[in-house]
């Protein structure tokens, strides 16, 4: 797990709805069992999405 949570979304990345998630950053709350990542802007707004769509702050890959 990375030490600083915060990451970004790579553009043309969808939730595990299959809606656009908009690009900015987030932070990476945890992946669950069956491989999708949570990430929340705050307390109020989240999404699942496939953690291949996550870069870390530095700009690799999650």
């Amino acid at each position: 797990m990375l030490s600083n949570n915060t990451v970004f979304v790579k553009s043309e990345t969808r939730n595990h709805r299959g809606f656009f998630v908009q690009e900015g950053s987030y932070k990476l709350m945890g992946i669950d069992r069956s491989g999708w990542a949570l990430i929340c802007v705050d307390d109020v707004t989240c999404h699942y999405v496939d953690p291949d769509n996550l870069k870390a702050l530095g700009g690799t890959e999650i």
